[in-house]
């Protein structure tokens, strides 16, 4: 009972906290606004159709419709896991990844049906009279997290002048690579008996 209120609860909070900032910067930024909090931190406002981190190579409605899959995959997954008694540990990991999914998929799903496009000369309105920008399934995602660490010096071939880590992100986009990082690192082991576990029951079942 108590690691189904932590599973719950970090998948209640980041959902909570992504979807906070996110409408707080979609109703108060200008797409590409930017403030700069540090000389290495801004908030700045962009948005996209795609994957994590901008990465756009795939159709819309293929990529939302494939997001609500692996969400639904990955839930069931994380419940299975809690039902064998895995660490509590890995499965917060997974439960990390599977609310950055959730987090992105609701923008991509809904965010164009309760907001106004944004624009460089004016702010998106939630729940407008003339309706959304775009059909369910048709959002886009909203990014405001960018870190240029540095730019690396003019003299280095090919990466002069460049920023070194360039992408704009969100709350659930670092859940997601949070997840993975600590899964990786503190709990390869579990992932690996978790994967070879499944395996096993599909292969078993088309024995069968």
């Amino acid at each position: 009972m108590k690691n189904s209120i932590k599973i719950t609860s970090v998948i209640l909070a980041i959902l909570i906290v992504d979807q906070i900032s996110k409408i707080w910067i979609k109703t108060h930024f200008t797409l590409g606004e930017s403030i700069q909090v540090t000389s290495w931190f801004y908030i700045y406002f962009v948005e996209n159709s795609g994957m994590a981190f901008g990465m756009d190579f795939i159709g819309k409605l293929f990529l939302s419709l494939f997001r609500l899959i692996a969400i639904g995959f990955l839930g069931y997954f994380v419940y299975l896991l809690h039902k064998r008694g895995y660490r509590t540990g890995y499965i917060l990991c997974l439960s990390l990844i599977l609310a950055g999914a959730i987090g992105n998929a609701i923008d991509g799903t809904f965010y164009g049906l309760i907001f106004s496009e944004s624009a460089y000369y004016n702010v998106a309105q939630i729940f407008p009279a003339g309706g959304g920008y775009a059909p369910l399934l048709y959002g886009k995602v909203v990014d405001m997290l960018y870190f240029p660490l540095f730019t690396f010096p003019e003299w280095i071939p090919l990466l002069g002048g460049e920023v070194f880590f360039s992408p704009v992100f969100n709350i659930a986009d670092s859940a997601v690579c949070v997840g993975v990082a600590l899964a990786l690192l503190f709990y390869r082991k579990d992932l690996n008996e978790s994967l070879e576990t499944k395996k096993k029951k599909e292969n078993v079942q088309n024995e069968n």
